[in-house]
């Protein structure tokens, strides 16, 4: 796989893992944001911002930690009793909004297509089920398929509703602040979300920075990632806006709104949001189901069964209550998580540094091991052993990922001598860092 499709296979799966039932619906943006007019849309953008910031952050984090689950990352970063603290609000966070997803899955499916409640969430429980069967590569692929087509969808409502937009502002806000907002100002209400979003995304995130050999790509894929979900954000936000006297009592605005436009269209974007709030439900799942099983992979899909089981029963509260109800409790527990990620990246700049140039200096040691054996001494051997104890990853974990790294570059430069010259431009190796003499 080339490095930038990497960056976009892992970026669309960052999106997919954010933007489920309540930004893709618009039900999150109507309640936390509209509802307090024209201010409301200026929180929508700094949210945008935040995403990106952050989705740089965790992705990397996760990538220089070889994460397996979040309890990896926050081992590193705080303290035992923190990290325990914050691995308890994790779980239950990821528990409580896969089952409010489920609800949402119901609830599409019935406004759009007349299905029972009941019935779609158990079609969305048995998808979950089913896809965690499958390895985590193909995973990946699935989770991250439907973030371009709900970008595209986003574009043209949004171009529709300006074409239709009569710029009546003073109109327009005042209908939305008439809208109940589970927060007292947009200041806290931005705070709040935004806090709730790496709730959300946080413990998949790093699972999928995880599997990122290269800290660059994980760099690149998360500020890709983010920048995409302040897209849907800012096109939600305005689109609904336009229309907020229409669509403002609706269970899922966004679909109201599209059905407003065509009644084709609505019902291939009810399928798109259904297709994100899977997204959603399973990495919250398979992340406690994968922390739950420490990695191993049968016990993971067993927990994946007990856990959507359970997620199904506790769905039944209504989208819009659970959402209005469980969301504002959540986002406080997850803003002292997000104060911990912001200080653990800044203290821990000199460390992701060290970490991408070891991995370098692994990925030459190891080519030179393969297609260079001639010239690879005993006091290469040793110089790799040293590595594999410095790096802040999980050997096992390491030496899996630059294998699998090895075999993407044989498939695309095919020779040797090639690989060997590509590795020296694309990764050049600092022989004077601090690790030399860690």
């Amino acid at each position: 796989m080339s490095n930038r499709k990497e960056i976009f296979k892992i970026a669309f799966a960052y999106v997919g893992v954010i933007v489920g039932a309540g930004l893709s619906s618009g039900q999150d943006i109507l309640q936390y944001f509209l509802s307090f007019g024209t201010p409301g849309l200026i929180g929508a953008a700094v949210l945008g911002v935040l995403n990106i910031i952050f989705g740089k952050i965790i992705l990397s984090l996760g990538s220089c930690f070889g994460a397996q689950s979040h309890q990896e990352v926050f081992s590193h970063i705080t303290s035992p009793w923190i990290t325990r603290i914050i691995d308890a609000i994790l779980i239950a966070a990821n528990f409580i909004i896969g089952f409010v997803m489920i609800a949402g899955a119901g609830s599409n499916l019935q406004q759009q297509f007349h299905i029972p409640t009941w019935m779609g969430a158990l079609i969305c429980c048995a998808l979950i089920i089913l896809v965690s069967f499958l390895d985590f590569e193909k995973i990946t692929g699935i989770l991250g398929i439907f973030t371009p087509i709900v970008i595209v969808m986003i574009a043209l409502i949004s171009c529709v509703s300006l074409m239709h937009f009569d710029f009546d502002f003073s109109t327009l806000s005042a209908t939305a602040s008439t809208l109940a907002s589970p927060m007292p100002n947009i200041f806290l209400s931005v705070i709040n979300y935004f806090s709730l979003c790496m709730l959300t995304g946080v413990s998949m995130a790093f699972v999928l920075g995880g599997s990122i050999l290269r800290i660059d790509t994980a760099k690149k894929a998360g500020l890709l990632g983010g920048s995409m979900i302040g897209l849907v954000i800012m096109g939600a936000a305005f689109s609904m806006f336009a229309n907020i006297i229409s669509i403002k009592e609706a269970e899922m605005p966004m679909l109201s709104l599209v059905a407003k436009i065509s009644p084709v269209l609505s019902g291939f974007y009810a399928l798109v949001i259904f297709a994100l709030i899977f997204n959603t439900a399973f990495s919250l799942f398979y992340a406690d189901a994968s922390r739950f099983a420490k990695g191993n992979t049968r016990k993971t899909r067993i927990w994946m069964i007990i856990l959507v089981a359970s997620g199904y029963a506790a769905s039944f509260g209504g989208f819009k209550d659970l959402i209005s109800n469980l969301y504002p409790i959540l986002g406080w527990l997850g803003m002292i998580m997000v104060l911990i990620i912001a200080g653990a990246w800044l203290l821990n700049q000199k460390r992701v540094v060290q970490e991408k140039y070891i991995r370098r200096s692994m990925v030459h040691l190891f080519a030179k091991k393969k297609y260079m054996p001639e010239y690879y001494t005993a006091v290469d051997q040793k110089k790799l052993e040293k590595l594999k104890k410095l790096s802040a990853s999980p050997s096992e974990k390491l030496v899996s990922n630059i294998k699998d790294y090895g075999r993407q570059l044989e498939e695309q430069l095919k020779h040797p001598k090639a690989i060997m010259n590509y590795l020296k431009s694309e990764l050049p190796v600092q022989e004077t860092s601090s690790f030399e003499s860690a």
